[in-house]
């Protein structure tokens, strides 16, 4: 079954505007490069407005496919300027489904 790979970040409320200018951004950077890579089957980015989050999360074929991410170098680079805009992470975690629901 398909691998889903959560990256989790906090943010301060007060820079909001600069974390969906981020975002908006790393689009830019990360679309060709995600697109190109084996096994990718959905990718999200969402941001929680009222408390202060920022996730990534995807959808993979296998293990070995989700962590191609671990060195996906135009991902690895953008890091620095959300930490220095006042992100901090979570352990990014990848989970093997056990079930799922397609509608």
């Amino acid at each position: 079954m398909a691998v889903v790979r959560i990256s989790k970040g906090r943010f301060p409320l007060k820079a909001l505007p600069e974390f969906e200018r981020l975002l908006e951004q790393s689009e830019t950077a990360l679309r060709e490069p995600l697109q190109e890579l084996k096994g990718l089957v959905h990718y999200y980015v969402g941001i929680d407005r009222e408390h202060g989050y920022l996730t990534n999360v995807s959808v993979w074929e296998s293990l070995e496919d989700a962590h191609q991410m671990d060195s996906l170098q135009p991902m690895l680079a953008l890091r620095p300027s959300f930490e220095g805009a006042g992100a901090s992470f979570e352990t990014i975690t990848n989970h093997e489904t056990l079930w799922a629901i397609t509608p």
